[in-house]
């Protein structure tokens, strides 16, 4: 597995399982019937500080991850990141190959802090990773989050320092 920048190419081996993951309703906070314009325009990075990163083997794409500043100005030294693991690859580490790299690239680009604003409760296997990674819930929206077959779960905040 290689972890680098994604360019425009990979957008046609990314859509097919972020459509899916965004359409099922049950770890993103997307509309479901997001547009694939609508998703190219808010997943690929158009500029630094703001990336987004493939986890590639030969021409598959395993999983995606975006990152750049969580807010603006004073507040720019913290950072977020979004991850997504194509399904078919799920459980072989890409996850974890993708956050270590995200954790690694924004300790690179400066940043102090990495805060995930909406991780679903419900969502254990990403809750349990990015604990395994250094992350704490630090808040839990309740009932944010509108789940496809559960109804109104939770939303955590996670954070951890770099």
């Amino acid at each position: 597995m290689e972890i680098r920048d994604a360019v425009p190419e990979d957008w046609p081996r990314i859509w097919p399982f972020l459509r899916d993951i965004v359409r099922a309703g049950e770890t993103y906070t997307w509309p479901r019937d997001v547009t694939e314009e609508d998703a190219r325009r808010e997943w690929m990075a158009a500029a630094l500080p703001n990336r987004t990163i493939v986890a590639v083997a030969g021409d598959e794409v395993l999983g995606t991850a975006k990152m750049g500043p969580n807010h603006r100005g004073p507040a720019a030294h913290i950072a977020n990141a979004s991850f997504m693991v194509n399904p078919d690859h799920g459980g072989k580490g890409v996850g974890r190959a993708l956050g270590r790299y995200v954790l690694d690239q924004a300790r690179t680009d400066g940043f102090r802090a990495m805060q995930f604003n909406a991780v679903v409760e419900t969502n254990t296997t990403a809750v349990h990773l990015w604990q395994s990674l250094g992350f704490e819930i630090i808040a839990t929206l309740p009932e944010g989050y509108q789940h496809a077959t559960k109804g109104y779960v939770g939303l955590h905040i996670m954070f951890r320092r770099l």
